[in-house]
């Protein structure tokens, strides 16, 4: 694992795309950390949860191959701007990961998008559109996206999560990071987890954490 990581509250306004208002808490210096301890140059990192591009633009700064597959337009261009012809990028839905990637791949970086427990007024997974999901389905969705991501993998390659428990609007806690654990685990075996140590914390966070997994050798 990596050791204990400090963030700084300000990278997430610093990093900010142009244009948004999206407060991303997925910053450069959290992928460059997983990246450089996790793969060597020359290697492929995939983030089947593209977003704004902050793993493919560390990935190809850093010497490495690197693809992603993003389902919002408007994301994807923006993460296009950043790694311009550096990367690959494919508009998609994650849910569909092993229809649109060919393995092997070393490492898989992301964050998924988050829902608070219960029933879901919006679907995550669906670019938080109107939906009549609910918590289990969307875990079930999560586990079989990174079912998939597990496939791609090299033998001995990894799977790491950043991923946050999720405070709701009325105060409840929805412990997001050990429901992944739990629900990732039986598809690709848990290695540990990190706690990510911010200098401010980011609102509508109760503690954020990388969650790391491999493929096993052999």
């Amino acid at each position: 694992m990596t050791p204990p990581l400090v963030l700084r509250a300000a990278d997430i306004v610093a990093e900010r795309p142009d244009g948004t208002t999206d407060d991303i808490h997925f910053t450069e210096a959290l992928a460059e950390s997983v990246i450089g301890h996790a793969t060597r140059p020359g290697e492929l990192v995939l983030d089947p949860f593209a977003g704004y591009g902050t793993t493919l633009a560390v990935a190809v700064r850093m010497g490495r191959r690197a693809i992603g597959i993003e389902l919002l337009e408007e994301h994807l261009e923006i993460a296009r701007a950043r790694t311009g012809d550096r990367a690959t990028l494919i508009q998609g839905d994650a849910r569909h990961l092993s229809r649109l990637v060919d393995g092997p791949v070393d490492l898989v970086l992301t964050s998924p998008p988050y829902a608070t427990g219960g029933d879901l007024a919006e679907d995550p997974l669906a670019g938080y559109a109107a939906g009549d999901g609910d918590y289990d389905r969307y875990l079930e969705e999560l586990a079989s996206i990174f079912d998939q991501a597990a496939s791609l993998l090299r033998p001995g390659g990894q799977l790491v999560i950043n991923v946050g428990n999720v405070i709701a609007s009325d105060g409840s806690v929805t412990p997001l990071a050990s429901d992944l654990v739990r629900v990732v685990d039986p598809h690709l075996p848990v290695l540990g987890v990190t706690t990510l140590r911010w200098d401010e914390p980011p609102p509508g966070l109760d503690g954020d954490y990388l969650l790391w997994f491999a493929r096993p050798v052999g």
